[in-house]
C-alpha cells in the first residue's frame, strides 16, 4: 500500500499511488481525511483492508499523474524530525576524523533534530546560498513514521507504533556543523529535508527490515548498503527514544546514513550547483532532487 500526499484540483489530498495515477483515499474509506496526519490518526486497519481490496478490484476514479503535484507525505511534520547520527559503522568510521565528529562507533544512539518547514519531495530543488554555506552534503536515510502515541515502548512492541516508511535525504551543511559544534543548524536550512514521495504502510514491510539503500550523484553510485547494517535497529531506536519521551502520531524518525557521504571522501566531494541527488530504498522507491545554488 503506497500512500502519497498530492495537490490536484485546487487542493491538497491524500491518495493511493497506482501505475496510472492516484486514487484519492476519500473514495475508498468511510472517514473523510484532509491530510496524511488525519489519515494516520483516524483510519483503522479494517478500513485499510477494505481500501486495499477495492484497489485490487479496480474501477476506481483515478487522477492522472500529469494532473498531480506530489508533495512530501507529511509536508509539515507536527514536531521537529528526530534523527540518528552515525548509525552505520562504516559511516561512523569514515567521518571520525573530520571536524563534525571526533568519536568512533557509538555505544548509545546519537540523537538530534532538524526542522522541515516544509519538507520537500521528489522533483523539488535543494536550494542553498553561499552566504549561508559552501559545504552541502547528502545522506540517504530510511524514515520511520509513527502511527500512534507511546512512551516506554518495549522493542518487541515497536512495530505496533509504526505506520509506515519513506525515503529521506538528511541534507547537511558541513561547515555549519563544524563551526557550531552541533548539528541542528547545519541540518535545518530551508529545503534541507527532502522526503517521499511515497509512504509505504508497514504491512508491506514487516520487521526486521533488510532493504538495500543507495544514493547516486549525477548517476554515480556513492552510497550503497543495506538497512540490516544499522548499529541500532528500528525496534531498538523506538524503544530507546521513547524512554521517558512520548512519541506522537506523525512523528518522523530518520534512522541514519551509510558510508559514502561527500565529506567522507578524500578529498571531500560535496554538492555543486546543478547536481542531481537520487536517494533509493528497496521496496519504497526513489527520491530525486536537483541542487540549486542561489
Amino acid at each position: 500500500m503506497r500512500l502519497v500526499t498530492f495537490y490536484a484540483q485546487g487542493k491538497e489530498q491524500v491518495g493511493f499511488l497506482m501505475e496510472n495515477g492516484v486514487v484519492p483515499v476519500n473514495q475508498l474509506i468511510g472517514t473523510k481525511v484532509a491530510s496524511m496526519l488525519e489519515m494516520i490518526e483516524k483510519v483503522t486497519d479494517c478500513q485499510l483492508d477494505a481500501a486495499e481490496k477495492a484497489l485490487k478490484a479496480g474501477g476506481n476514479e483515478t487522477v492522472p499523474m500529469q494532473e498531480v503535484k506530489l508533495l512530501a507525505p507529511i509536508p509539515y511534520p507536527p514536531r521537529n524530525v528526530f534523527c540518528l547520527g552515525k548509525n552505520y559503522a562504516d559511516h561512523a568510521r569514515e567521518i571520525k576524523m573530520t571536524k563534525i565528529s571526533d568519536t568512533g562507533i557509538p555505544e548509545c544512539p546519537i540523537y538530534f533534530t532538524k526542522i522541515a518547514s516544509p519538507a520537500i519531495t521528489d522533483g523539488d530543488d535543494i536550494r542553498f546560498s553561499p552566504q549561508a554555506t559552501t559545504q552541502v552534503d547528502y545522506e540517504v536515510e530510511l524514515a520511520v513514521v509513527i502511527g500512534q502515541a507511546g512512551i516506554n515502548i518495549r522493542p518487541e512492541e515497536a512495530e505496533e507504533y509504526i505506520f509506515g516508511y519513506t525515503v529521506a535525504n538528511d541534507v547537511s551543511a558541513r561547515d555549519l556543523q563544524g563551526a557550531h559544534k552541533q548539528w541542528f543548524k547545519g541540518k535545518s536550512l530551508d529545503t534541507f529535508c527532502p522526503m517521499g514521495p511515497v509512504l509505504v504502510h508497514k504491512r508491506a514491510l514487516p520487521l526486521p527490515l533488510e532493504l538495500n539503500i543507495q544514493c547516486r550523484i549525477n548517476g554515480e553510485l556513492r552510497q550503497d548498503s543495506n538497512t540490516r547494517e544499522m548499529i541500532f535497529d528500528i525496534p531498538a531506536i523506538i524503544s530507546d527514544l521513547s524512554k521517558g519521551l512520548t512519541l506522537k502520531t506523525g512523528d518522523i524518525i530518520l534512522t541514519g546514513t551509510p558510508s559514502g557521504v561527500g565529506m567522507g571522501c578524500d578529498p571531500p566531494r560535496l554538492l555543486n550547483d546543478g547536481d542531481i541527488v537520487e536517494c533509493y530504498i528497496e521496496n519504497i522507491g526513489k527520491l530525486a532532487n536537483r541542487v540549486v545554488r542561489q
